[in-house]
């Protein structure tokens, strides 16, 4: 335990002054680092010599509302700045229609409904399709030509999928939360791996590159209001 009685020179003091700054959390004023110091010691000459010796090197002595801190150089606060990629966080309504469109693809916003059990709002599709995960995929051979959505390649690399073979089971899906929905009857999900299969069965249309799609959609959604 140190002596309090004894008496540092101006070098000591400055240094015991910059040590408590240099660890405390928060900014401190004179009065609390005197608390820390021998009594009498001259607290405010060593805060002045070491915000004099410590100007325009990399880290600065600052005072913030009367009290005292080291920060970063403002000029170099650029060296700071972490890039990074902040991931969006998809809601339950996004995950079960994802799941749904995965295990059903090629599959129409109807379809989606009809296993959710609610309307499905534009806003979950179009974020799905605006993160890459979901596409249009072409138009059923049935009345009305509706629009079929399927997953991407950016899905199965999300999920670390080899291919839509490599799905988890639906049961594993209903287990981690994914797919925790009431099926209507005679709605089936199929396998892992049937989704292609799937489109030849019922008539389909694919055209990925005509730009209609995108109008149609558009169309349709303010037709049917949601």
């Amino acid at each position: 335990m140190s002596d309090l009685s004894f008496q540092p020179d101006d070098t000591e003091i400055e240094r015991r002054v910059e040590a408590i700054l240099f660890a405390a959390s928060a900014p401190l004023s004179a009065a609390e680092i005197a608390r820390r110091l021998p009594a009498g010691v001259d607290v405010g000459g060593a805060i002045a010599r070491l915000r004099e010796r410590y100007q325009g090197r990399g880290v600065e002595l600052e005072c913030v509302a009367d009290r005292w801190r080291f920060r970063t150089a403002a000029d170099l606060g650029f060296l700071m700045t972490e890039e990074r990629d902040e991931p969006r966080r998809l809601s339950k309504a996004a995950l079960e229609t994802l799941a749904i469109i995965a295990y059903h693809q090629p599959c129409t916003r109807a379809e989606i409904e009809s296993v959710r059990g609610v309307s499905l709002s534009k806003g979950t599709l179009d974020q799905l399709l605006e993160m890459g995960f979901v596409r249009l995929r072409g138009r059923r051979r049935t009345p009305g030509r509706p629009v079929t959505y399927g997953t991407t390649d950016r899905f199965l690399e999300q999920f670390g999928l080899g291919s839509l073979y490599d799905l988890p089971g639906v049961q594993d899906m209903k287990a981690a939360g994914l797919l925790d929905l009431a099926i209507p009857a005679g709605f089936e999900l199929p396998e892992a791996g049937r989704p292609e299969e799937a489109a030849d069965e019922i008539g389909f249309e694919v055209d990925d590159q005509a730009p209609e799609f995108a109008q149609d959609f558009v169309s349709e959604d303010a037709e049917s209001g949601r």
